[in-house]
């Protein structure tokens, strides 16, 4: 046996018994599923989990509106988005200026979208928008008024020809995670935590992975989350229907508008 071999397998040995040890069960995993998809407003797969795991779905109650929020901020329609926060909480966006900037700035992002998506396009709409909600805001933060300056940019320069920096604010992730910052103040304003534990652990994960490299600890040169079964594994059958249920309920929230990455 080589030096590396004999030096490599015992640590990979010991750091996966002890990984072992300390094993979630089957029902504190479920629930931390459970927590994901709820806190991040996917309602039905909820429902359908609660089913397949055979436990109690959790109860929101202001998850169809958070639902409806975020379907409209991914659509571009900001301006019922607005409307429908302030409905559910009007402080929210009182009391955080910066969020509610952001969401303004959306809006203008997809004004100039519209006028600028033909070549005759009209953009006093979106001049007249800058200049009656975002103008007067901007004062009052140097970041603020830096953005409106970027995102005005975007009436100068061709849309095929952009900056990174530029075709970022036209880029769907830019909706994407505007929704999920509205969504954490929605949550944090009725006392609830504004992350799934499951991203908690996520998170923490990886931090202890940096730290224990960084202490230079024994441990194996690459270690995976561990989320995903093996191929021969199997847990009474429920590997097997859960890949086969996966498609479909995967093309179920696609076309629900529920989807997120971290589910794929």
């Amino acid at each position: 046996m080589s030096s590396t071999s004999s030096t490599t397998t015992p640590t990979w040995s010991t750091f996966e018994r002890r990984v072992d040890e300390v094993k979630a069960s089957k029902t504190d995993i479920n629930y931390l599923v459970m927590d994901y998809l709820v806190t991040n407003n996917y309602p039905s797969a909820a429902k359908r989990f609660a089913v397949e795991a055979n436990i109690q779905p959790k109860a929101d109650e202001s998850i169809q509106e958070r639902v409806e929020i975020r379907n409209a901020i991914h659509s571009g329609d900001i301006q019922t988005a607005i409307e429908k926060i302030n409905e559910l909480n009007h402080q929210i966006l009182d009391e955080n200026p910066s969020l509610h900037f952001a969401l303004l700035r959306l809006q203008l992002v997809e004004l100039i979208r519209t006028c600028t998506s033909t070549p005759d396009g009209d953009i006093t709409p979106a001049l007249e928008f800058a200049t009656s909600q975002l103008a007067p805001r901007a004062p009052t933060n140097p970041q603020f008024l830096e953005d409106l300056e970027r995102t005005l940019a975007l009436l100068i320069f061709p849309s095929e020809n952009l900056a990174p920096s530029l075709a970022s604010l036209l880029h769907p992730d830019l909706r994407m995670d505007i929704a999920t910052r509205v969504n954490e103040a929605i949550l944090q304003s009725q006392g609830a935590r504004k992350e799934a534990r499951l991203r908690n652990l996520v998170k923490l994960r990886a931090w202890s992975e940096q730290k224990a490299r960084e202490a230079k600890r024994d441990i194996p040169e690459k270690l995976d989350l561990g989320l995903v079964l093996g191929r021969n594994e199997s847990d009474n059958g429920h590997s097997q229907s859960a890949n086969q249920n996966g498609n479909s309920d995967d093309a179920v929230m696609a076309n629900n508008g529920d989807g997120d990455a971290m589910l794929s």
